[in-house]
């Protein structure tokens, strides 16, 4: 019986340590992500569908501009503190470097209306056939491979667009880009 406990002792014993080498191995194979510079512009593919979106939008009669796209940490965090210890209302919840527009995965809209104003008019039918411009804007975008802010459960934000290329804010922050 005691044998028997022994040898069983002796076999864990060496599973773990084959776990842990095994971990080891693993850990020790992993990239680096750490040195990667934070971006500096917007995504080569998300400026690229950008484009596409303007156009598909004005070619069926939509105007639409361009609000934000790449967004530095510093100009994040200004925003971020818009409502909280600046004035003004809130507009985002993400602190500088967890916003995907820090990494330049994210666009920002709004509408031109017939006179040029930029408008955030959801139901506005500028083109007139019957349809919201701002769904039309969306389908679009979707088609395009966009993500929609308008889509998110907690903090709706109708006129973000992004592309997180299977990124998390957290593989973005240890350096991992698309």
């Amino acid at each position: 019986m005691r044998k028997k406990r022994k040898k069983r002792g002796r076999t864990i014993f060496i599973i773990l340590i084959f776990f842990f080498i095994l971990l080891l191995y693993w850990k020790l194979n992993q990239p680096d992500y750490s040195k990667v510079p934070m971006p500096t512009g917007l995504n080569p593919v998300v400026e690229e569908n950008k484009d596409i979106l303007v156009k598909k939008a004005g070619d069926i009669g939509i105007r639409v501009v361009i609000t934000e796209d790449f967004r530095s940490v510093e100009e994040q965090d200004r925003l971020y503190e818009q409502g909280r210890t600046r004035e003004g209302s809130v507009v985002t919840n993400a602190k500088g470097g967890e916003s995907y527009h820090n990494y330049g995965l994210a666009i920002d809209f709004a509408l031109l209306d017939i006179n040029g104003a930029v408008i955030w008019d959801m139901k506005y039918d500028g083109n007139g056939n019957g349809k919201t411009d701002w769904s039309e804007v969306v389908e679009i975008a979707k088609e395009l491979g966009f993500q929609w802010g308008g889509d998110w459960t907690n903090f709706k934000d109708y006129p973000h667009f992004q592309m997180d290329f299977g990124l998390s804010i957290e593989d973005l922050q240890r350096g991992k880009r698309p």
